[in-house]
């Protein structure tokens, strides 16, 4: 029988007697058939049947969404040598070290005898049959500009970079390079984030969603990973999307959107900073849930910048005053504010005691949390204020404030303070 053959005779089988069977292949013959996907795959890694034109991927951690995307882009090209495929990753190290070079990327999963060959300089990878791919960043819109495929892999598209719109001016230029073939098609696969590329493409009557969860591939991580996750995250909001693979979408009348908070970020400071602040919202008594302390800068731009979410949660005093202490070291902030509503002399005393030298000065809120980030969210709005990198958590509180007063109540509630702009 011959080795096609024999994978649709054993495809057909139970899992039980497929094992059984697998047993009886020669070495070389089950050497060869570790290549063919379907025999391994769980059903929703596979392309949907029919006509589609966009596949979406949308699921948490560890799914296996790299390896689904791999693994359809390696058949396509084996099954086609006039394939013309586009890798669009985050950037191009993205693209080269997750979508070629990867674990679970083209190269790991081909066979020796039908590897293909990557050629970094020309940002491309070729097969035996003549297939080619080509790496673009989905940073750098313009690159996709003038370029022709039959097929696309887009990964992580809720990473790319929002600023500018530049992740939605990159799948546009690539939707209108897909013309080549009978059936031009695009696999998107990503970890959920209510980005507005995602929310175009879950919009779409044209676009095929697969979800999952991390749990879906329980078979292949480590048992111990899921279960110390699970202890670490709970069903926090960040539980929810990035291993249950659900998309978050904003309250009605938050004062911030992810969307908003996308268009703001940053992978590095672009400027450098002039004034650096460390904002501290104490506990209201030693068992509180949590001390919110973030990190802010002021550059040479006249922007704000996010720098770091320093917050601890459960926190007796002493942690929580080392935490602000340690953060105004690493940062070299020029001043430490905190708000002194709950006991005033007993944040300073902690607070002296974790520093001496500590560069503090001590605030009293007049009006409640959603009235004073009220004027922060309008410095968002207007583009006066940078995330470098992601703070969930952080954001996550942002996007729990209402306008009128209300605040959305979850259940890994913390306290955040307003980043201490102007302080």
């Amino acid at each position: 029988m011959r080795l096609e053959g024999q994978l649709q005779w054993l495809l057909g089988m139970p899992g039980g007697e497929r094992l059984t069977r697998l047993a009886e292949l020669t070495e070389a013959e089950r050497r060869e058939l570790t290549h063919h996907w379907r025999l391994f795959a769980r059903p929703e890694q596979l392309a949907p049947e029919g006509d589609w034109r966009i596949w979406l991927i949308m699921a948490g951690r560890g799914f296996g969404k790299t390896r689904a995307g791999a693994e359809w882009v390696r058949g396509v090209a084996e099954a086609d040598g006039r394939a013309r495929i586009a890798l669009v990753g985050a950037s191009l190290a993205e693209a080269r070290s997750v979508m070629v070079e990867g674990e679970s990327g083209i190269l790991s999963l081909a066979p020796a005898r039908r590897r293909p060959v990557f050629e970094p300089s020309l940002r491309r990878v070729v097969w035996p049959n003549g297939a080619q791919a080509m790496l673009y960043s989905a940073g750098e819109p313009d690159g996709l500009r003038g370029g022709q495929h039959s097929h696309a892999w887009c990964d992580e598209i809720a990473k790319w970079d929002n600023s500018g719109d530049r992740a939605m001016q990159s799948w546009n230029n690539l939707l209108f390079g897909m013309r080549l073939g009978e059936m031009p098609r695009v696999v998107a696969t990503t970890t959920p984030r209510a980005v507005p590329l995602v929310r175009r493409l879950l919009g779409s009557d044209e676009v095929v969603v697969t979800r999952g969860r991390t749990e879906d591939n329980r078979a292949n991580l480590p048992a111990r990973f899921i279960r110390d996750i699970r202890r670490s995250f709970g069903s926090s909001v960040l539980a929810r999307q990035e291993l249950d693979g659900e998309l978050i979408i904003d309250h009605v009348g938050a004062l911030w959107t992810r969307a908003m908070i996308e268009q703001c970020r940053e992978a590095a400071p672009a400027s450098q900073p002039v004034r650096v602040v460390v904002g501290v919202d104490p506990p209201a008594s030693s068992g509180g849930d949590a001390c919110g302390i973030v990190v802010v800068a002021l550059g040479q731009d006249g922007l704000a910048r996010v720098l770091a979410d320093a917050s601890v949660t459960r926190p007796t005093p002493e942690r929580w005053a080392r935490a602000v202490a340690r953060a105004a070291e690493v940062w070299g902030a020029d001043r430490v504010v905190a708000e002194a509503n709950q006991g005033g002399a007993m944040v300073e005393s902690v607070l002296r005691a974790a520093d001496v030298g500590l560069p503090l000065r001590l605030v009293h809120a007049r009006l409640g949390k959603v009235a004073r980030a009220e004027p922060v969210a309008a410095l968002y709005e207007a583009g006066k204020v940078r995330h470098v990198g992601q703070f969930p958590a952080l954001e996550d509180e942002f996007c729990g404030l209402v306008s009128g007063g209300a605040i959305m109540a979850r259940a890994d509630r913390r306290t955040a303070p307003m980043p201490p702009f102007g302080r």
